[in-house]
């Protein structure tokens, strides 16, 4: 009897493979034919799944962000409040920033993702914005609670907090993988906005 295929786990395992050659080599140096030798298949194989290099990056991406927010999940699981917003987003700052091997792949394939698409229509064309774009939604949604909850001030706009919070993540972000700021300080300074963010609400009684 022929061995069952998981074909959700080999595109996944074709998709590792390609995030470990644009983490190595590149993301300019990523090909269908480099993928396909890194993952230990054929080519055909790898174009059975994926018709072109852009498909495979943008379900790279797609992975990556899975599992930068599963990894985020487990954060909060470990917390003794889980569901404090703050805290929340304390877990989505420390999650967010190039501090160990998985942080610092997913931060450089993106970035590089985005530096490439600006120039190649075929990359231009997937929507990759949209994960960043459901993230903002998530964080505006903690900020929504955490305002309903007085913990962070009424005047505040949670949609226009949550885009500042994740472009801040991300400029910081990139400074890490420049060399202009370590992890470390890199984490003080998204933790010295988080705790401005948070002060301006009123006391409570």
């Amino acid at each position: 009897m022929p061995k069952r295929v998981d074909h959700t786990q080999r595109r996944a395992h074709i998709a590792d493979a390609l995030v470990r050659v644009a983490a190595r080599d590149g993301l300019h140096a990523v090909t269908l034919r480099a993928v396909a030798a890194e993952a230990g298949m054929s080519l055909n194989l790898v174009q059975y799944y994926f018709d072109t290099k852009a498909e495979l990056l943008h379900a790279a991406l797609l992975r990556l962000e899975r599992l930068s927010h599963e990894r985020w999940a487990a954060r909060l699981a470990a917390l003794d409040d889980p569901d404090s917003a703050r805290a929340c987003l304390e877990a989505f700052v420390d999650e967010a920033l190039p501090a160990d091997e998985a942080r610092h792949t997913f931060r450089l394939v993106w970035m590089s993702y985005a530096v490439l698409a600006m120039t190649d229509p075929e990359l231009a064309a997937q929507p990759f914005v949209a994960g960043p774009d459901r993230l903002e939604r998530q964080l505006a949604g903690i900020l929504t609670t955490a305002q309903s909850a007085g913990e962070i001030a009424a005047g505040l706009d949670p949609d226009a907090e949550a885009a500042r919070l994740l472009s801040l993540s991300h400029g910081v972000g990139t400074s890490v993988l420049v060399g202009q700021r370590t992890p470390e300080q890199a984490r003080d300074v998204m933790r010295y906005h988080l705790a401005r963010l948070f002060s301006a609400a009123p006391a409570h009684p």
